[in-house]
């Protein structure tokens, strides 16, 4: 795991905590791997308590499911997109960044990764391809809300390669259960 640190030391950031990483991505095959860095910035304004942003590396060497297409695709967009949401969410918990999360121990965490943190809307656009092989993304929390016993969480997100490619998306959760 590298140790370097993908953006230059400010008050509310929480560089790669490798340990960390390496337990958020133990669901996944070890051929499905892609996030390598990620770093997560807290809001210093106290009315934005719960906007968090994650800047994360990614390497995609080898699709884990179709023969190589020459670019980054839309199911590779999703699965990096879950690998850079769960390492956020754990970093949150950990670090105690957003008061959504302020009840949550990370072995809550840890027991819903998987069963409890749904994917309910999902919006992708792809403007020029990324080179797979090595590229960026950045993840944006930016509004969380109790609804009808949900916890729902609003992001954004995007990807950029050193080439100009880029693509961007929103992305909509919904907690099952949620810690309050």
């Amino acid at each position: 795991m590298a140790t370097t640190n993908l953006l230059d030391s400010t008050e509310g950031m929480y560089y790669t905590d490798a340990p960390l990483m390496e337990r958020v991505l133990v669901p996944y095959k070890h051929n499905c791997k892609y996030l390598k860095l990620a770093d997560v910035i807290r809001e210093d304004d106290p009315q934005e308590q719960d906007k968090v942003t994650g800047v994360c590396e990614f390497v995609i060497d080898e699709s884990c499911y179709i023969d190589d297409t020459g670019h980054f695709n839309s199911v590779e967009f999703n699965i990096c997109y879950n690998q850079m949401m769960y390492y956020v969410i754990a970093k949150s918990v950990k670090e105690g960044l957003m008061r959504s999360f302020g009840n949550w121990a990370l072995s809550d965490f840890w027991k819903k990764q998987l069963p409890d943190i749904l994917i309910v809307d999902f919006k992708s656009s792809f403007r020029k391809s990324i080179n797979a092989r090595k590229f960026y993304g950045e993840i944006m929390f930016t509004n969380i809300r109790m609804r009808k016993g949900l916890m729902y969480i609003n992001t954004e997100c995007r990807y950029w390669d050193d080439n100009n490619g880029i693509c961007s998306g929103e992305v909509v959760l919904a907690i099952v259960n949620p810690v309050i």
